[in-house]
């Protein structure tokens, strides 16, 4: 039923609003930048970070979390399209952090047979995992040297966002609060 209510918002003008939106834009991203978050549809990353069409390239997965997919992704989007900063944004009450890689291949091994070939990277801690991200991406041989990460957990609950340091990285700096007024307009 969702499937026939996107197809059906499509042909009532969907697809001529994104058509406008993308219309002169390049395929590189203006802000050289990449984010990575949480596929949870409660996170808009155009209105957290008051995006444009063309600004960044976002990348979803469950949790947010870096994967040899988001290597490969982020990795052509450096060396293709000029890319060169990557923002990881995980959030508080992720349903990773409800289960274990173990408990999710043994429900799935129990219900069809066989575990699945690849892990969930389930956490407990999104703020060490963000880390533990930051730390990967920084160690890739195939990211450029001078790629620039940072990363933040946001607060589902007050879309505060507190940044990860990792050693090397940037200052600490004070959880940003949401703000209070909007500096841009949201596209209609």
């Amino acid at each position: 039923m969702a499937l026939d209510d996107l197809i059906a918002r499509y042909v009532a003008g969907g697809g001529r609003v994104a058509a406008a939106n993308a219309r002169g834009l390049s395929a590189p991203p203006a802000l050289h930048t990449v984010v990575l978050t949480c596929m949870d549809a409660r996170i808009d990353v155009s209105a957290l970070f008051g995006l444009r069409a063309g600004e960044v390239h976002v990348l979803r997965n469950a949790g947010g979390v870096v994967t040899d997919d988001v290597v490969r992704s982020v990795t052509i989007s450096q060396r293709k399209l000029r890319t060169r900063e990557v923002l990881i944004v995980q959030h508080t009450g992720c349903g990773l952090a409800t289960f274990t890689d173990d408990e999710f291949s043994e429900e799935l091994a129990r219900e069809t047979g066989i575990r699945p070939p690849w892990r969930t990277n389930a956490f407990a801690d999104p703020a060490l995992s963000v880390r533990r991200g930051i730390a990967q991406l920084r160690r890739d041989p195939f990211l450029l040297p001078d790629t620039r990460i940072r990363g933040y957990v946001l607060n589902l609950r007050t879309f505060a966002l507190q940044e990860i340091v990792v050693d090397g990285g940037p200052a600490a700096a004070p959880a940003a609060e949401p703000p209070r007024r909007r500096g841009y307009r949201r596209r209609r």
